[in-house]
């Protein structure tokens, strides 16, 4: 989770205050979405929420971060080099630029008006202030831009979460309703008002109990907005007046940069390295958008290191976190004013999806490794299409205890295979692994009868459990790379299902996958192994016969 606070503090400022103004944008939407339903429930909802927004605290809250977000993007756009950039975040760009201008009217007669000139600003005021006119539109499209702007930030900002992709589609799905909910209610709401208001006695007491503005009143709200919107209008032009004279003075003071096994560049003085890549068409992989939240832009700088800026302490952070090799850099972060040679860590090869899924991603889950004791001996002197007929028939019983648990077989190794178990959450991964190991041993059993019943000798098998983190991702060449994990919970494993011949057991189950499922490990005796290839020793349950996971599983049920 720490990951995604990667970045510096003015990254991680514009994720804060970004998180404040979702929050608040989330409620005010699902507040008038209540309008669907009653009048009565829509102020009453208003009422709660203007506890919070209208007090000193919440006030200060929000608009400061309201300032704080807009400001730091606006800065930030101001002292880009370029204008070169993924589709996705010029869109972001664009919404996010429309919204003050249509936000502007919508504060100055709410929040303004019933501050300086005591509007009653209720649900309804607005409603029946715009309903049926162009404002309505506008406001309508206001709340589209605003709930889309926010969406899009909220998932780059969180997309290489593993937790964030497998909830995805349900948010998809949420996020799609909570607009419509709020449109709904505000047509609702409408028609109740513009019926109101069109019996004369009922307006007039609804105008009074809004403080409904007079001439003189709306005169002096129009004159605020105009100031508001010269003021934004103002800002935009000294950004874009930042942005030019900074390419100005830029031109002509060039710096050259060779990307090994690529092109060779000049770009103006200035822009990150990264920018420079974009700019002048050298494909260079960016996940996080070039924000210093991953490394996948990295570089190993093989001339001009010692003519760099030092890593700031994010960069510094981001590289130890990976374990970069020295002369690595971020190319999001450095800003090449001398001749460079970089050597791209990760390059698109020109297929679109290649880079991403090729990088993996880290996941925490339960695996199985399962191998036959002896099956060279156990083989010896068969003819090999009896052989491969003995595998695929002891796989044909086995697995489907696998799947049944609701794991699924990575890769087939012989005479084992590779197990993962996929779940939303470990513990949820961690049972299913040991229903599987379980389901496992009774399957080999009603196996070992059947080839007893044909004069052949008993399979014996070694299963080794584990839980931990672990890469998930494409390994091999371009087109030909099946999906697979790696990583040290693996290896661990792999290591203690070999551990289980010389211990003479069926299963070895570390206490990690244990604790993981819930199990209760004082009772347990456990043993601690110093495993070839894993950095610390791993504590591990040894079990003569894998069914006896059912009794763990059914003593941790009776507890629970």
């Amino acid at each position: 989770m720490t990951s995604i606070w990667r970045g510096n503090w003015a990254t991680r400022a514009r994720i804060a205050s970004g998180l404040v103004l979702f929050t608040y944008a989330l409620f005010h939407f699902l507040n008038i979405g209540l309008g669907l339903f009653s009048s009565e429930l829509m102020d009453t909802a208003q009422g709660w929420r203007q506890v919070i927004t209208r007090s000193l605290a919440g006030t200060v809250l929000l608009y400061g971060a309201l300032l704080t977000h807009a400001g730091l993007a606006l800065w930030k756009l101001a002292g880009r080099r370029t204008l070169h950039m993924p589709a996705w975040e010029l869109t972001q760009i664009v919404l996010g630029l429309v919204i003050p201008l249509l936000l502007i009217v919508h504060v100055t007669f709410t929040r303004v008006a019933h501050s300086a000139f005591g509007v009653n600003d209720r649900m309804g005021y607005l409603i029946g202030l715009i309903f049926d006119t162009r404002d309505a539109w506008l406001q309508s499209l206001l709340l589209l831009i605003v709930w889309t702007h926010g969406c899009m930030g909220l998932h780059f900002w969180l997309r290489s979460d593993a937790r964030w992709r497998r909830a995805l589609p349900w948010l998809i799905a949420l996020a799609a309703l909570v607009p419509f909910f709020a449109l709904a209610g505000f047509l609702t709401e409408g028609r109740r008002v513009a019926a109101a208001f069109a019996d004369p006695e009922l307006r007039a007491s609804m105008r009074a109990f809004f403080n409904w503005p007079d001439r003189e009143t709306f005169a002096d709200l129009f004159a605020i907005r105009d100031v508001g919107n010269r003021v934004y209008w103002g800002l935009l032009l000294l950004v874009a007046a930042a942005y030019g004279g900074r390419k100005l003075l830029r031109r002509g003071r060039a710096v050259r940069v060779r990307y090994v096994d690529g092109p060779e560049i000049a770009s103006p003085k200035g822009p990150t390295l990264l920018e420079m890549s974009r700019a002048n068409g050298v494909p260079h992989t960016a996940l996080c958008g070039g924000r210093g939240r991953c490394t996948t832009c990295r570089v190993l700088v093989e001339e001009g290191a010692e003519l760099l800026h030092p890593p700031t302490e994010a960069e510094a952070r981001s590289l130890a976190a990976v374990g970069a090799p020295p002369g690595t850099r971020l190319a999001c972060q450095i800003r090449p004013a001398q001749p460079l040679t970089v050597f791209r860590v990760f390059r698109p090869d020109g297929r679109r999806h290649r880079a991403h899924a090729s990088q993996g991603q880290e996941r925490r889950m339960a695996v199985l490794f399962l191998d036959i004791r002896g099956f060279t001996a156990l083989t010896t002197g068969q003819l090999p299409y009896d052989v491969v007929f003995l595998l695929n028939r002891f796989f044909d019983a086995i697995v489907p205890a696998i799947t049944a648990a609701g794991g699924g077989v990575d890769k087939y190794l012989g005479d084992g295979l590779l197990a993962l178990f996929e779940a939303p959450d470990e513990a949820s991964s961690a049972r299913a692994a040991l229903r599987a190991a379980a389901g496992i041993g009774r399957a080999l059993d009603t196996f070992n009868r059947g080839l007893a019943s044909e004069g052949a000798p008993p399979i014996r098998i070694g299963i080794g459990l584990h839980l931990g983190d672990l890469v998930q991702g494409e390994i091999g060449a371009a087109g030909h790379a099946p999906r697979t994990i790696i990583g040290e919970t693996v290896n661990a494993a792999s290591r203690l299902e070999a551990m289980t011949k010389e211990m003479a057991v069926e299963a070895l189950v570390s206490a990690e996958l244990l604790a993981g499922a819930g199990i209760d490990l004082s009772a347990l005796t456990l043993v601690t192994l110093e495993l070839r290839g894993v950095a610390e020793p791993v504590p591990a349950l040894p079990l003569r016969h894998a069914v006896e996971i059912d009794e763990l599983l059914q003593a941790s049920s009776e507890t629970a």
